[in-house]
C-alpha cells in the first residue's frame, strides 16, 4: 500500500517537473527570438561610425537596438536620435534629430520619423516628420510636407529630394515662398549653432 503511494507520488513529482521544463524553454524560445529581442542593446550612446576606414557620422541616442541576427539587419533608434554627418575633412556636414530612427544595414538606408530637423553646412534648416538617407544612392528624400527656412526666406511644400549634404536640393510640390523676419532668423542661427558641432572625439568608432 505505502509503496505504491510513493510510487505515484513519485510519476506526479516527474510530471510537474516535466511541464515546468517546458514552460522555461518556451519562454527562452520566446525571449531569443532575433525579429523581437536586440542582439545589442545599449543606452544613453554617443559613438562614432566609419565604413571602409572612412568616418561616416556620429549618432547619439538614449536608446540603441541591434538586431545582427534579423533576417532583415537592422538599428533601431526608438527613443530619439541625433545624427551628425561628416565631410571628407571631419567636419559636420548635416545634421539629422527625429523622434525614432531605423536604419537597414544591408540597403545602407536610414528611416528618420517624428519632428524630423535637418540643418546643412549653411545652417539652412529643415522641417518634416518623415525622411530618407540612401547612403548607397547619396540621396536624401521625403514625401512629406517639408518646411526649410534659408537664411532669408521660407520655402513649403509636398516631397523634396537632395544630395546627401543638404546643399541641393528640390521641392517637388512648392507651395509657397515666404520672407523671414529678423527675430526668426536670430532664433534659427542660435539652435543650429547648438546643434552642428566640428570637434571629432578619437574614442568610440564602430565599422558598419
Amino acid at each position: 500500500m505505502y509503496k505504491s503511494r510513493n510510487i505515484l507520488f513519485l510519476l506526479v513529482i516527474v510530471l510537474i517537473a516535466l511541464g515546468c521544463k517546458d514552460e522555461v524553454k518556451n519562454v527562452i524560445s520566446q525571449d531569443t527570438d532575433p525579429e523581437v529581442t536586440p542582439t545589442v542593446l545599449t543606452k544613453e550612446i554617443t559613438t562614432l561610425v566609419s565604413d571602409s576606414g572612412i568616418m561616416k557620422y556620429r549618432i547619439t541616442s538614449a536608446r540603441w537596438d541591434i538586431y545582427d541576427e534579423s533576417k532583415t539587419p537592422c538599428w533601431k533608434f526608438p527613443s530619439g536620435l541625433h545624427l551628425e554627418q561628416f565631410d571628407s575633412d571631419l567636419k559636420v556636414a548635416a545634421s539629422f534629430i527625429c523622434d525614432s530612427a531605423t536604419y537597414l544595414k544591408n540597403d545602407k538606408l536610414w528611416h528618420f520619423v517624428g519632428n524630423v530637423r535637418t540643418w546643412n553646412i549653411r545652417k539652412e534648416l529643415i522641417l518634416t516628420n518623415e525622411m530618407y538617407w540612401n547612403e548607397k544612392d547619396k540621396k536624401v528624400y521625403s514625401d512629406s510636407f517639408i518646411h526649410i527656412e534659408r537664411p532669408d526666406r521660407v520655402l513649403e511644400g509636398y516631397g523634396f529630394e537632395s544630395n546627401e549634404q543638404l546643399t541641393t536640393y528640390k521641392l517637388k510640390r512648392p507651395m509657397g515662398i515666404f520672407p523671414i523676419d529678423e527675430e526668426r532668423r536670430k532664433a534659427r542661427n542660435s539652435a543650429s549653432d547648438s546643434i552642428i558641432q566640428v570637434e571629432v572625439p578619437e574614442d568610440s568608432i564602430n565599422q558598419l
